[in-house]
């Protein structure tokens, strides 16, 4: 398993999900608002008077073989919207556990 680490500009917003739809990510975790600058160029987004855009940032754990495919998407995207600004981050899941399901009673 890998996590998979997005943040991207918020006018993005419904074409990320769509990545994600499209690749049959289901499950994942979204921060609406986060701040954030862009370690190359791009212009900082902080929501404030003198740099009004936000970031969303989402975590989603897939399986090894998604990865390739769901990068390759949002690269695209981001070649097609350079100047909005997004950058995805990969590293490794250890272990998991699932806590949806029913306790069973002893």
């Amino acid at each position: 398993m890998k996590a998979i680490f997005i943040s991207y500009n918020q006018a993005l917003s419904e074409r990320i999900m769509n990545i994600l739809d499209n690749n049959n990510v289901r499950g994942f975790t979204k921060w609406a608002l986060t701040e954030g600058r862009g370690s190359v160029d791009g212009e900082p987004h902080y929501g404030s008077h003198a740099w009004p855009s936000m970031n969303s940032s989402i975590l989603t754990i897939v399986e090894d073989e998604k990865v390739d495919a769901i990068l390759s998407d949002l690269r695209k995207l981001d070649e097609a919207t350079h100047m909005q600004g997004s950058r995805a981050f990969v590293w490794n899941i250890e272990q998991t556990s699932s806590f949806d399901t029913p306790a069973k009673n002893n």
